[in-house]
C-alpha cells in the first residue's frame, strides 16, 4: 500500500481536503495555476482534489500546505469542527480493515508536529516518501512487533520500545509478524 491518502468514504478526510484547499487557496488570492507553480502539484491534480474526484499523497499535501503558508492540519481538518489540537482523522487505510493511520492531534513546533496512532494488520508495509531535511518522527510501539526500514536496513522494535529518527530518508513499516501492531507516530517539523 502507498502513502496516498484514498476516498474509501466520502465522509473521511478527503473531503475535507477538497472544502479546505479550495477555501484556502481562495483566501490567500491564488488561482488553481498559481498554485500548481508555486507547490510543484500539477493543476489538474489540484482541480480533481479540490472537486473530490482524486487521491493524493499526504507528502503532496505537504507541499500544497506550504506553497500556501498554512500547515498540514489546516487541510485535514474537519472544517465543522472548533479549531485546537484534536484532529482524530483517518487519513490512511491498508488492504486489511485492522490497518489504518489516525492522526489524532497536532500542536505547533518549529513549524509544526503531529501525533498520529497506526495499527498494521500482519503482512501490511507503509512506504513513505522522504520528508524535507529538519523532518523528524517518534514512533512508540504499544502493541506487537513493528518492523522499522530506513534507507533499506530493518530494525524491529516490540511493545514499549520507541525510536527517533530523521524522516529526510526513504522509510517503510512494516508488520511480518502475525499480530497487529499498534504504534503513536510523532512528526516533528
Amino acid at each position: 500500500m502507498s502513502n496516498i491518502l484514498h476516498s474509501q468514504d466520502r465522509s473521511d478526510v478527503l473531503s475535507h481536503v477538497a472544502e479546505n484547499l479550495k477555501r484556502i487557496r481562495q483566501a490567500a488570492g491564488l488561482s488553481q495555476a498559481a498554485l500548481a507553480e508555486a507547490s510543484g502539484i500539477s493543476r489538474r491534480m489540484i482541480v480533481a482534489v479540490e472537486s473530490g474526484d482524486a487521491n493524493i499523497s499526504l507528502s503532496s499535501l505537504d507541499k500544497l500546505a506550504a506553497a500556501m503558508k498554512v500547515g498540514f492540519i489546516d487541510l485535514v481538518r474537519d472544517p465543522s469542527r472548533q479549531s485546537g489540537g484534536s484532529i482524530d482523522a483517518v487519513t490512511w487505510r491498508g488492504r486489511q480493515k485492522e490497518s489504518e493511520a489516525r492522526l489524532l492531534a497536532s500542536t505547533p513546533a518549529a513549524n509544526e508536529a503531529q501525533m498520529w496512532l497506526w495499527s498494521l494488520a500482519p503482512g501490511e508495509r507503509y512506504d513513505a516518501e522522504p520528508d524535507p531535511q529538519g523532518w523528524h518522527e517518534m514512533l512508540f510501539v504499544t502493541e506487537g512487533n513493528l518492523t522499522l526500514e530506513l534507507s533499506g536496513e530493518r530494525k524491529r522494535y516490540a511493545s514499549g520500545t520507541y525510536t527517533v529518527y530523521s524522516s529526510a530518508q526513504a522509510y517503510a513499516y512494516i508488520n511480518d509478524g502475525d499480530d497487529v501492531v499498534t504504534f503513536v507516530r510523532n512528526v516533528i517539523s
